[in-house]
């Protein structure tokens, strides 16, 4: 058991690094090769962000603990709001400005709608994964083209603040690149192990400890990336960084997961999991595009998403001690 903790401590500290490291070595290496800042925005860092996600679900998806896969990508989802962004908020209002992330809410709405249209049956098979990775596809397709046409910043991921600086030499930023990429890979492996042994030894589900542990370390890219983009007075970026990443989580590492295996997804999850997370996706929503189309999340919505948090991590982890005490 030690060494298991052990291995999901350190497997977390090289995942967040290993992914810095990596999206600050792809975005450069990008600028190198003359690719556009937006597509660096959208793709080097949208992605990026999520490869903590994507990376663990893949692994554990193809180790055959699809039940951690979908606890990371939906309990990232709910961290990301209620940690991250209530936590953010509850520290300073955030005013949103930008048209484009506002577009991107309700977006996310309809998502979060789809991915509970596949959970009726129970599992989410190949066909219903190879769906979210298509609607993926076209939901990046329409951002950058969006994008594109007006200027703005596609799912508020596009900052100059946001793209690594340019300090490097393109050799340095391809090793880096290389060098982020195996950690990450070697990491997510390390947690993975972790996790499921854990998950075995208390005789819960993966899918708990997907929810609880993996979730809230998967997210910390996104913590350290809104902590930076508040200090540096970029609200939009923030609340972009958010929906962009839960886009990605929906869609992408869910996806990918379900095309590695088939993913059996028991009925808590559509009526516990997934309530949670439409209901916090629709809190966002609402309190971001606003009731007058002034978008501004105060102190006391920040404190009420994060107190929802706070409230469901607290139920799994009473329903961990339950299980284990049985």
């Amino acid at each position: 058991m030690l060494l298991a903790t052990a291995a999901i401590v350190a497997g977390l500290i090289l995942l967040v690094w290993s992914a810095d490291k990596f999206v600050d070595g792809a975005a450069v290496t990008a600028r190198h090769l003359g690719v556009s800042t937006l597509l660096i925005g959208m793709l080097v860092i949208g992605f990026g962000t999520s490869a903590p996600e994507l990376m663990v679900s893949a692994l554990a998806a193809g180790q055959g603990n699809p039940g951690l896969a979908l606890g990371n990508g939906y309990g990232s989802n709910i961290a990301n709001i209620g940690l991250i962004l209530g936590a953010v908020a509850l520290l300073s209002p955030l005013t949103v400005h930008s048209q484009v992330v506002k577009q991107e809410l309700p977006l996310l709405c309809l998502v979060t709608l789809f991915s509970a249209w596949l959970l009726l049956d129970g599992d989410i098979a190949r066909l219903d994964a190879g769906l979210l990775l298509l609607l993926l596809a076209v939901v990046l397709g329409l951002s950058i083209w969006r994008a594109s046409g007006n200027g703005d910043d596609a799912l508020g991921l596009n900052s100059a603040e946001s793209i690594a600086e340019e300090t490097m030499t393109f050799k340095a930023s391809v090793t880096w690149t290389l060098v982020g990429l195996i950690v990450l890979i070697a990491s997510s492996r390390l947690l993975v192990w972790g996790a499921v042994y854990i998950a075995e030894a208390f005789g819960v589900s993966d899918l708990i400890i997907g929810l609880t542990v993996v979730a809230i370390g998967t997210s910390l890219p996104e913590l350290a990336s809104s902590i930076s983009a508040l200090r540096k007075n970029e609200h939009d970026l923030v609340l972009g960084n958010v929906v962009g990443s839960n886009l990605f989580n929906t869609l992408g590492v869910v996806g990918l997961a379900g095309v590695i295996a088939p993913i059996d997804a028991g009925s808590e999850v559509l009526s516990r999991d997934w309530v949670v997370m439409a209901g916090m996706t629709l809190a966002m929503a609402v309190f971001a595009i606003g009731w007058r189309g002034q978008g501004r999340i105060n102190r006391f919505e920040g404190g009420a998403l994060l107190a929802v948090y706070i409230a469901y991590t607290s139920y799994l982890v009473y329903t961990i001690v339950q299980i284990r005490a049985g």
